[in-house]
């Protein structure tokens, strides 16, 4: 951190959550495109007011998401291409998702800081959050896509940080609507796949199973990882899934998934990773805020990899060992006994 940085600076960082939520809501990046474009144009294009969109434009300017070419035109840079839903990585979901619903959600912070307490507890509407926003369609449809615009992300590393050569049937649990499974999949056409979650996401699975053309080999069981975990599968793959939840919960899902799987089959847990003292490293910030949203959020929190051990090895498993991979960590046990 700059030794020039202040509480004054730090405290507005909500405004530039603000700006690049807009660029993202107003279609920016795909109205830009790879051209340099007028601010006339782009307001015509957007449907926006021509000197309030140049006011943005130069916003965006100065956090490295634009390219002012002369005073009346821009460009997207390679950054801003990010918020294209066409990009690869495309981050606008996550960046609709973070503007829309979790903004609002911190606002509240302090109140669960006094009372170590969810948002949702704290309205009573229990500890699942999942449950709770069972009727809420359009929070799960904006939800799961900000999740598949991380696994997608992340997926060139998880492949390259773990050898799926031995393995046959992989089981992604809490797999939304598919975008691991399928990306883990179709980097390794040997593999059968199972995308295990809550019977909601299903449509959503079978139509991305379809576009990719791999239904044929990825197939969607629905259900709740608190009452069972399906077999079939020789490997079991979660991703951000503990983080989620208090340890007793995590305890039913990894004792279910012990359950599921057949003698020394593997479990691959891709988390975050609390360090054990943090600093004022980029890295451990984000950690460290991710884990301040699991508090206001579902109410589960990030861990140490010494804690997520103490979490697998009682529940049956023996650790084999961790990779790096970008902020996350993949975490790879075996079942230990039959």
């Amino acid at each position: 951190m700059s030794q020039r940085a202040s509480v004054h600076d730090l405290v507005q960082s909500h405004r530039i959550t603000a700006v690049i939520y807009a660029a993202a809501k107003l279609n920016l990046a795909e109205a830009i495109g790879d051209e340099v474009k007028s601010v006339s144009e782009l307001a015509r294009l957007v449907s926006v007011d021509a000197s309030a969109l140049r006011r943005l434009l130069v916003g965006l300017t100065t956090l490295g998401l634009c390219r002012r070419v002369d005073r009346d035109r821009f460009a997207m840079t390679d950054l801003g291409r990010q918020l294209d839903e066409a990009a690869d990585p495309s981050f606008k979901d996550w960046v609709l998702f973070e503007g829309e619903m979790l903004a609002q959600s911190w606002s509240g912070l302090v109140d669960s800081v006094r009372s170590g307490k969810s948002a949702g507890e704290l309205r009573g509407d229990g500890d699942d959050r999942y449950a709770a926003t069972s009727n809420a369609p359009e929070w799960n449809r904006r939800f799961n896509a900000a999740m598949a615009n991380l696994a997608l992300s992340i997926v060139p590393r998880i492949v390259a940080a773990h050898d799926f050569a031995v393995a046959r049937v992989v089981m992604d649990l809490g797999a939304g609507t598919g975008e691991l499974i399928g990306s883990v999949l179709m980097h390794n056409p040997h593999l059968e796949g199972i995308a295990f979650d809550l019977a909601r996401c299903e449509a959503g699975a079978h139509a991305h199973f379809d576009r990719l053309g791999i239904a044929d080999r990825c197939r969607f069981v629905a259900g709740s990882f608190f009452e069972r975990v399906p077999g079939g599968a020789d490997t079991i793959l979660m991703k951000s899934i503990l983080h989620n939840w208090k340890d007793d919960r995590c305890e039913v899902i990894l004792r279910n998934c012990r359950d599921a799987l057949p003698a020394s089959g593997t479990l691959i847990v891709i988390e975050r990773i609390m360090p054990e003292l943090a600093t004022t490293e980029a890295q451990d910030r984000s950690c460290a805020m991710s884990d301040l949203n699991m508090l206001r959020g579902p109410g589960g929190c990030e861990r140490t990899e010494a804690e997520y051990l103490r979490l697998a090895i009682p529940a049956g498993f023996a650790f084999v060992g961790a990779s790096g991979i970008g902020s996350f960590s993949l975490l790879q046990f075996i079942k230990v006994g039959h």
